[in-house]
């Protein structure tokens, strides 16, 4: 087994960039509802008291245009949403509400994405620029579909966030990966047959939205860039860190992303009362830190989280401090412990795997 420290290492501090607004607590479901803005203030209090709250760099949000909206969503589900504006409660699902301020607020987030994009874009990080950002925002994206909203989510922040790259920053090669527990259903349509996107997903299978299942690769000459992890439940750090090491690096490290957009989760965390996996602190380090790696590997300091699910409060701030400390510090350290080693990843997790790789054999070297 492994332990996971997250002091500052010497001469490897990194500026982190964070992205916050008020907007995004008067966003709310309804009573009850376990995506609240109870999460965002979880998460600030946790902010209150981090130790190395002097890396971090407040970004100034901003709202996303009509025009970057329409680059992902119908105008007529744009229209839909922005119709909920001065009604106290709009349902778009069962699971899916809107208040009279969840348009302004999902216009905000997705625009904060853009904004953290952006940011990391600016400057080099050995010249004084950021080594990464986190947009804290709400309501979360990576389920809204083109047409329709679902899954708590209105817009879809990353994908909107990823095209904006691709348009307006002249890139050719975004990376999205997606660690939440619950499989990012609109961010992949968004991508399914394009190559200039990358989409990468580890979630719980079978689980909601039903999507992601491994022979979804992407379409036509996109095939290969749709890569789907789906996990059984009851997978921990040794699982995912394995996912992470043996289909995300390999095939990353091949693409050459110019961004990387992560889709971060924390509804994969042990307890987490809407799902089942085993993940802890040590595993959400494990993960930012090979992403680190990759970024220095292929897009130095342009790489961008995004807060999507996470429903145990102490887990999701536990989460989302872990990942801001091994970014500030420029990697987790790891000590191994004399005499104990880990287990490494489950049966099931190493057949995912295997199914996974045979899969995308054809298009990437293993």
């Amino acid at each position: 087994m492994e332990s996971w420290t997250y002091g500052v290492l010497e001469n490897r501090v990194n500026r982190i960039g964070i992205l916050r607004d008020p907007l995004f607590l008067l966003h709310a479901n309804g009573p009850g509802h376990p995506e609240s803005p109870e999460r965002l203030r979880a998460v600030s209090a946790m902010l209150e008291a981090f130790p190395l709250r002097d890396l971090l760099v407040d970004l100034p949000s901003r709202d996303v245009t009509r025009e970057e909206l329409s680059w992902i969503h119908e105008e007529r589900y744009i229209r839909k949403v922005e119709l909920t504006r001065d009604v106290p409660r709009t349902m778009f699902d069962a699971d899916t509400a809107a208040n009279e301020h969840s348009y302004l607020a999902a216009v905000r987030a997705a625009g904060g994405v853009i904004s953290c994009v952006e940011a990391v874009t600016a400057g080099v990080p050995a010249a004084g620029g950021l080594a990464a950002a986190f947009a804290l925002v709400r309501p979360p994206g990576h389920h809204a579909e083109a047409g329709h909203a679902m899954g708590f989510c209105l817009f879809n922040n990353v994908a909107v966030a990823a095209e904006y790259a691709l348009r307006r920053l002249g890139f050719e090669r975004v990376l999205v990966f997606d660690w939440d527990v619950h499989h990012g259903n609109g961010t992949m349509h968004s991508f399914y047959g394009t190559n200039r996107v990358l989409f990468l997903s580890i979630h719980q299978f079978p689980h909601y939205p039903g999507t992601g299942r491994v022979e979804e690769i992407g379409a036509g000459p996109a095939a290969g860039y749709t890569v789907n992890v789906p996990l059984p439940p009851g997978q921990g750090d040794a699982d995912y860190a394995a996912v992470v090491e043996r289909v995300l690096r390999p095939i990353a490290l091949q693409y050459r992303p110019q961004l990387i957009l992560v889709s971060a989760g924390f509804d994969i965390a042990r307890g987490d009362p809407l799902a089942g996996m085993n993940v802890t602190q040590s595993g959400f380090a494990r993960m930012t830190d090979a992403l680190l790696s990759i970024s220095a590997a292929c897009c130095p300091g342009r790489l961008v989280f995004v807060l999507e699910g996470g429903y145990q409060l102490d887990a999701l701030a536990g989460g989302v401090s872990v990942v801001l400390s091994t970014l500030a510090n420029g990697g987790a350290q790891r000590n191994e412990q004399p005499g104990r080693q880990d287990s490494g990843p489950s049966r099931e997790t190493q057949a995912v795997i295997e199914a996974v790789r045979q899969t995308l054999r054809p298009y990437w070297l293993f």
